[in-house]
């Protein structure tokens, strides 16, 4: 989407009238000094829309919408923020003046080749038979879900690829850094051949890398990845969560599996709410980029001593961010992806519903690590689950002490003194989760205690409100501090590229500690929405305020150290201070 000048868009709102613009939508009548008619976007018979010709600004009292030109235009004609402001400036004549997005312009360079190639792996797909083809519609792949996952195809050459970005001006230093190419023996070849391509997507809809399944049997790697790069981070991204966010907040939770087939066989099956680790070993990176999502996550690894050792890792990650943890391996030795080939989605979601909670999980895992049929084995278990059981809040415990002794034959009394004991103690569990809550309070606090109340205040308003987004260009300065810029930033991209403020989307171009310190800011900065613009008029009444203190303060200080021989510069900083201290008085007393 274009992106203009803030200069630009201003003499664009200068050289139109709203009441000329909404009047072709809407019946308009003078009522005093404003106009009045029945409003566009709720269903009404009493007019209380109204456009005011001297604040070129739209209000309805009834569904609470308002703005100026560039805000109706969008509402009525339902488009984003660039789309209305080329409208208007079209069909009034007016030039405008593009600028430069708030991304890193090497950064867009990055996501631009790997969009190229991602779109040369996909015609090389579908433009005619490949092996890449027959490898995924044997897997029973659809076509459409082929699409919808963008799957592509790596031919067998040697420098297609390279040929291809090398014929569209890449650089090669661009497609080394993102790996698309590789470079030996002063010669670049590709770095996939022969595989099918499944482009990694982020959460913003961009192309950060991609994953390659072999199709030679006696390939040297069976999935090869892209090297990390400055926009491909594998502990920061998840596969397929761009597709399976809005249904994991639908359906409440999100099933988290290993490869990238068995995402795409369950999302096709029907079970959308599916996204796999990029490796089995979850980060917390990940966990945090799952818990903007949902709240509960159903681990799907495989059920062999890989995946056991995985899971429990995830279990300490995820819980590490106060989530709920389910654990589901499939039956019959299958993957995700072939049990819900024979058995379809009504038999997954059975299996789902069978997911054993993490501490059930837990105890299950280590009662495999002994010989429950000798009393040396008996004893080591009962320790184990005890160090297990002393991890759990005090309602857990309750439980898994009856249930573990009722299971072992033991009396309650003396599993509870062991876990009293070992309790005592604090566990590797505790430990791990208390550590990542420190660093995570530690990162959050860093930033948060140098961005101003007022900023906090303001970010939470321009985020809830794409009107207050707009006003916030009125006040040029109002933020000052790196996050809180940013963020506006940020948000003013979103609106201009989709019409909307994605919060998530902005949460992904920050570092790990800005994000923290965002979530942090839209978690407990309360505001009540019927208050909204009343908060942030009061906003912008006291950043004005502080401004004239500040000012107050220099003069003070330079006229206390003013050369008595330069009368005319003091008695201008004199009037200056005068005229400060009255406005200061004047909004005192409002």
């Amino acid at each position: 989407m274009a992106s203009f000048t803030k200069a630009s868009v201003e003499n664009l709102k200068n050289q139109v009238n709203i009441v000329d613009v909404v009047g072709r939508a809407v019946k308009l009548k003078r009522a005093g000094s404003y106009f009045k008619g029945l409003c566009p976007f709720h269903n009404e018979k009493t007019p209380s829309f109204t456009v005011s010709d001297t604040r070129q600004y739209f209000t309805c009292f009834g569904c609470g919408a308002r703005g100026d030109v560039i805000e109706f235009m969008m509402r009525y004609y339902n488009l984003g923020f660039g789309e209305a402001v080329e409208k208007l400036a079209e069909e009034y004549g007016v030039k405008l003046e593009r600028r430069s997005g708030y991304h890193d312009q090497n950064l867009k360079e990055y996501y631009d080749v790997n969009q190229m190639a991602a779109r040369y792996f996909y015609r090389a797909f579908t433009g005619g038979p490949n092996p890449g083809y027959s490898y995924m519609k044997g897997r029973e792949i659809t076509p459409r879900i082929l699409k919808i996952f963008g799957i592509g195809y790596a031919d067998g050459e040697w420098d297609s690829l390279y040929r291809y970005l090398k014929s569209n001006g890449v650089r090669d230093e661009i497609m080394l850094e993102l790996g698309l190419v590789s470079q030996s023996r002063g010669k670049i070849h590709d770095r996939f051949r022969n595989r099918v391509m499944f482009p990694i997507i982020n959460t913003n809809g961009k192309v950060i890398g991609f994953g390659g399944r072999a199709l030679e049997k006696d390939a040297r790697a069976k999935y090869l990845n892209s090297p990390e790069s400055k926009v491909f981070l594998k502990k920061n991204n998840l596969y397929g969560l761009n597709l399976s966010r809005q249904a994991a907040g639908k359906e409440g939770f999100l099933i988290l599996v290993e490869g990238y087939m068995d995402a795409i066989s369950l999302y096709q099956s029907g079970v959308e709410n599916v996204s796999a680790s990029l490796g089995t070993a979850l980060t917390e990176n990940q966990a945090r980029l799952l818990h903007r999502y949902t709240n509960d996550v159903v681990l799907s690894y495989d059920a062999d001593a890989a995946g056991r050792k995985a899971a429990l890792r995830g279990i300490e990650i995820l819980k590490a961010e106060q989530m709920r943890v389910r654990v589901l391996h499939v039956t019959d030795g299958k993957d995700p992806d072939e049990y819900v080939k024979v058995h379809g989605k009504d038999g997954f979601l059975k299996l789902i519903d069978g997911a054993l909670p993490y501490a059930d999980y837990k105890l299950d895992s280590a009662k495999r690590h002994f010989d429950l049929a000798s009393s040396e084995g008996r004893v080591g278990y009962l320790k184990e689950a005890a160090r297990i059981i002393a991890s759990l809040d005090p309602v857990e415990q309750e439980e898994y002490r009856g249930r573990v002794a009722a299971d072992m034959h033991v009396s309650v009394g003396a599993l509870t003194r062991e876990v009293e004991e070992v309790g005592g103690e604090e566990t590797r569990d505790d430990r791990f989760r208390g550590r990542r809550l420190d660093e995570r309070a530690a990162q959050e606090t860093e930033v948060l205690r140098e961005v101003p109340a007022l900023e906090k205040t303001l970010v939470k308003l321009f985020l809830s409100d794409g009107a207050l987004l707009r006003e916030m260009e009125n006040y040029d300065g109002i933020l000052s501090h790196p996050l809180s810029v940013h963020v506006y930033e940020a948000a003013r991209n979103e609106m201009e590229r989709t019409g909307k403020i994605d919060t998530n989307a902005i949460l992904d171009g920050l570092t790990e500690a800005d994000c923290a310190a965002l979530q942090n800011i839209l978690r407990n900065v309360m505001i009540d929405r019927e208050q909204e613009q009343k908060i942030f008029e009061e906003c912008v009444r006291s950043w004005k305020r502080n401004r004239l203190k500040q000012r107050e303060k220099e003069l003070i200080n330079i006229l206390s150290m003013a050369d008595e021989e330069n009368e005319e510069q003091t008695r201008n900083l004199t009037a200056e201070l005068v005229r400060i201290q009255r406005e200061l008085r004047s909004a005192h007393n409002h």
